[in-house]
């Protein structure tokens, strides 16, 4: 498979003592959606810049469809649609006309007819003639992602496009972000503090935090149901885990996580009732069985707490 975004080594320093991102690689396929996943503060926004070379990287590179971003940035742009932080528009002007003024200052000409086709994609072809300080924050992440797109991109970022959105918008986007993927066949990188969201849009996906790499893989790797973590707390975690560790469980349970405060297990979560029953037989005096998505687990334990720097 083809790879659109590659890269290597990324680090990026504010003066001498912020590392925002720190030695970050990571590569995103042709017709992936791929999830950006960190805590507020953990260098998303940073690195999305850098991919848009909006600033420049203290060391590391960076390769869009082959080429090195530094050396080919016109070239490249061309093919790379935006959204990020809060879109800027024109209030007390049309969604059509905000979406005319920004084809023409990109150097694109469309028709009327094409406009309100890209008004149509993102679900605002009957509020096209409403003035865009009528729409809720949510009509405005579409409206933004329409302009984002008028250049027909093969590459869409999108960083947090969900913030400040209400259940509804939260939906309309996530749809938006699918239609992007499986009907126009565009790749799609997201960022997002938000695992329930990433888990039900993205193909591949990364976890960063304080700039670092974590995780990466494909989804349905990570999000895999048979790698299920369970919390357990015994009235004696020392002591249970000694037993455990004596039986055919030993190769689930995670030693380098398990402490006096829990053991933790991986399995697949069929295997729970049964689990549940042997600690019973054992003895153990179980206070509570807590099974946890793998990932989700991953994500809420090893990240830190938002710095907001």
């Amino acid at each position: 498979m083809s790879s659109v975004i590659q890269v290597q080594g990324l680090t990026k320093k504010f003066g001498h003592h912020f590392t925002a991102v720190n030695d970050l690689s990571f590569s995103v396929n042709k017709g992936d959606v791929y999830g950006f996943l960190g805590q507020n503060g953990a260098g998303k926004s940073t690195t999305i810049r850098m991919l848009l070379s909006l600033i420049t990287p203290t060391s590391g590179s960076i390769e869009i469809f082959g080429m090195p971003l530094q050396a080919n940035r016109a070239a490249i742009m061309q093919n790379v649609g935006a959204v990020i932080e809060k879109p800027a528009m024109y209030e007390y002007l049309t969604a059509y006309q905000n979406l005319k003024i920004f084809s023409a200052l990109s150097g694109v000409s469309k028709t009327r007819v094409q406009l309100l086709n890209e008004l149509d994609v993102v679900g605002l072809a009957a509020r096209a003639h409403d003035l865009v300080r009528t729409f809720s924050q949510g009509m405005k992440q579409r409206l933004a992602i329409a302009m984002a797109m008028v250049n027909d991109p093969q590459l869409i970022l999108l960083d947090e496009p969900t913030n400040g959105l209400d259940p509804q918008g939260i939906a309309d986007i996530r749809n938006l972000i699918l239609q992007l993927s499986r009907v126009q066949g565009k790749t799609v990188l997201v960022s997002s503090h938000l695992l329930s969201e990433i888990e039900q849009v993205a193909t591949r996906l990364i976890i960063i935090d304080k700039g670092c790499k974590l995780v990466e893989g494909d989804s349905k790797d990570l999000f895999d149901k048979s790698k299920t973590v369970v919390a357990i707390q015994t009235l004696n975690n020392i002591e249970a885990t000694k037993q455990l560790m004596q039986t055919s469980w030993a190769s689930h349970v995670l030693v380098d996580r398990s402490s006096y405060k829990e053991i933790c297990m991986q399995l697949d979560e069929k295997l729970l009732p049964t689990l549940h029953k042997n600690l019973v037989e054992m003895g153990i005096g179980v206070l509570s069985v807590k099974p946890m998505h793998s990932l989700e687990d991953y994500f809420l334990r090893i990240t830190s707490t938002p710095s907001y720097v």
